[in-house]
């Protein structure tokens, strides 16, 4: 067994947690205040300096410590462990509503009813002021 360990290339962490994110180098550059190919210089570097590395991870919504101890094998295991073949969430997860959407519809209507008969009684004080 081989005794040799993974280089921590930060870098490369940054770029994969981007890509998660869904998030493109011009955006990440955009929101920090650097241009496109300073990401891309960022992005190869195995290291990165710690005040980046903090910008970075407010940016991505993550801790520096986060993107110093990411690892793609985790992330693969967390979905595996979450999910079933068959899609039936296999966590104890509790996706359903614990309201009833009908209620929050109702709701809904008779705060709107109640806005429109607000501004008919601010409009109709308006026109006896007249």
């Amino acid at each position: 067994m081989s005794t040799l360990t993974k280089p921590n290339h930060i870098g490369r962490k940054i770029s994969r947690i981007r890509e998660l994110r869904d998030m493109k180098q011009e955006a990440l550059a955009y929101a920090l205040g650097m241009s496109q190919q300073s990401i891309s210089i960022i992005e190869n570097s195995e290291t990165v300096d710690e005040e980046k590395l903090k910008a970075i991870a407010e940016v991505l919504g993550v801790s520096a410590e986060g993107i110093k101890n990411f690892s793609e094998e985790a992330v693969l295991n967390i979905i595996g462990n979450t999910y079933t073949d068959n899609g039936i969430v296999n966590a104890g997860l509790n996706y359903n509503c614990n309201f009833n959407p009908l209620d929050k519809v109702v709701e809904l209507y008779e705060r709107l009813v109640q806005a429109e008969k607000d501004k008919v009684e601010y409009l109709e004080k308006l026109m006896k002021g007249k």
